[in-house]
């Protein structure tokens, strides 16, 4: 196994995360020089849903298999991703690096496939930037022979971009991962997001009531760390009282809408079979990384006595894949969008362009706003993490790719009531190319972003620490992408694409 490099944790990271949860465990880091090199940790739980492509294969049509969680471990609903919880470790108050180690088991099982997996012992180290586990593996053997089983412990499943806040770090599999997942495609492909958090308050020897870092202690992440930094994102927007200036209703002058359709689908055409492109254009842009798009110059009006808004949005996004002698079995441009919401609850339009062939004002999915209030802060509404759930006729609009009811990427909207209104910044759309194309076969896009040589990240890069995370899985297709279809099989995954959609549904 390759030595990889050691990327210690900022001491912030551990301070701002037990602060958050009310922990004490790390309070006595900066107290006396003479202190403990390691501090104990407990009560930790880790999220990984370890690539969501991997779950929809396993519980798909042709493997039929299962998974099944133990001894504490759960997944969550909707074929979701895993939690392990219990977890206990230490923190190295001279590194700053934690090493935690969690309860739970997880097997994956699929007689149709001839494989049945287990993993226990799940471990997470910042130091080495590892997720690991242990491994019991039964393969089918050969007509009449005895089936093979392996035991490895502390296998390395995936290394991860550690963040402060450890929440949602980006992960890439291992060629271990993909060893023990049945397929050498998983090696290096981005796997889901895993999030750390302290459930339960660890026990401190000696806590003191603040932290006081020394000043020659190293902070390789962020120099002068606050604690409100990660407690409280937004504070602008959160705290303050609604702009006297705005006036209930009227015309919306600006807006952004950022929304990445689907991240499993962003993968599967740039990383996937697909083997295609992403172009975003008209205005649009597309963070780095493979990531969300940004749709811009928002008009339209709203209602804030009502809880009413209705926003159309520029640009548009095309994602093209499955070249078969200059033509292509994927070629799907959505354009025009617009978001509606009355009391939290509305719909997303898009305009739908598939092979040539177009669809105005298709209903693509339910919107679901955190709250039903429309609330203008300096003249700007901003709704964040509006759900978004495929309609019947999305699921049409992407030929079967997903089911009606699958969840889409969340959306994070912003609208100018005035000239004078300030949309707040967009972290992900500074980093992202002025329209641009990801690609997996190098295509340069934006400002100089180029795809790289295993596709799917036009940066070349999966973010650095705290950096803008890359996207996390790609899902097996749902259905076929239309009847006269040519059907194409990932190795060793069972991965059925049909490569021609429908027309979709207005």
């Amino acid at each position: 196994m390759s030595v990889r490099a050691r990327r210690p944790l900022a001491l912030a990271a551990a301070v701002a995360t037990a602060a958050a949860l009310g922990a004490t465990a790390l309070a006595t880091i900066g107290a006396s020089s003479a202190a403990a090199a390691e501090t104990p940790l407990t009560g930790y739980e880790l999220t990984w849903g370890i690539k969501e492509s991997y779950r929809s294969y396993v519980t798909g049509a042709y493997a039929k298999g299962t998974f099944t969680t133990a001894d504490g471990a759960s997944q969550a609903a909707s074929n979701g991703a895993f939690t392990f919880v219990d977890g206990t470790g230490t923190y190295d108050t001279t590194a700053h690096t934690l090493g935690l180690g969690f309860k739970g088991s997880l097997r994956v099982v699929s007689q149709a496939h001839g494989f049945d997996i287990t993993l226990t012992d799940v471990k997470f180290d910042s130091a080495t930037t590892e997720i690991t586990a242990d491994v019991t593996k039964t393969t089918a053997a050969a007509a009449g022979a005895t089936p093979v089983t392996t035991k490895s412990d502390d296998v390395p499943l995936a290394t991860v971009t550690v963040t402060r806040d450890m929440k949602d770090m980006a992960t890439k599999l291992t060629a271990e991962a993909a060893d023990v997942l049945g397929s050498a495609s998983y090696k290096d492909a981005a796997g889901d997001p895993v999030t750390l958090v302290q459930k339960t308050v660890s026990q401190s020897p000696t806590p003191t009531p603040t932290v006081t870092p020394s000043p020659t202690e190293t902070r390789t992440t962020t120099p002068t760390p606050t604690v409100s930094q990660t407690t409280t994102p937004s504070p602008t927007r959160t705290s303050a009282s609604p702009s006297e200036s705005a006036a209930t209703k009227g015309d919306i002058v600006d807006g952004t809408l950022g929304w990445g359709v689907k991240q499993s689908f962003r993968t599967y055409v740039v990383d996937g079979v697909a083997k295609g492109t992403i172009t975003a254009s008209g205005g649009a842009t597309q963070a780095t990384g493979n990531g969300v798009f940004t749709f811009v110059d928002g008009t339209g009006t709203y209602d804030t006595d009502a809880g009413t808004l209705s926003a159309a949005f520029e640009g548009s996004v095309n994602f093209k894949g499955h070249e078969e002698n200059g033509a292509y079995g994927l070629d799907l441009t959505l354009s025009d969008l617009k978001a509606e919401l009355k009391g939290g609850s509305g719909e997303l339009t898009a305009d739908v362009e598939s092979l040539g062939e177009e669809s105005d004002d298709v209903v693509l999915a339910k919107l679901k706003a955190p709250s039903a209030e429309l609330t203008a802060d300096d003249d700007v509404i901003t709704l964040d993490d509006v759900t978004a759930t495929l309609t019947d006729a999305g699921a049409e609009a992407f030929g079967g790719f997903y089911t009606t009811g699958t969840a889409l990427d969340p959306l994070d909207l912003s609208v100018a009531l005035s000239e004078d209104a300030q949309l707040p910044s967009d972290d992900e759309s500074e980093t992202a190319g002025t329209g641009g194309t990801s690609g997996g076969s190098g295509t340069t896009g934006g400002t100089g972003t180029t795809g790289s040589t295993t596709g799917g990240t036009t940066g070349g890069t999966t973010g650095g620490t705290g950096g803008a995370l890359a996207s996390t899985g790609s899902e097996v297709p749902a259905g076929a992408l239309g009847a006269a279809a040519a059907v194409t099989v990932a190795a060793g995954a069972g991965v059925v694409l049909a490569a021609r959609r429908r027309r979709p549904a207005s």
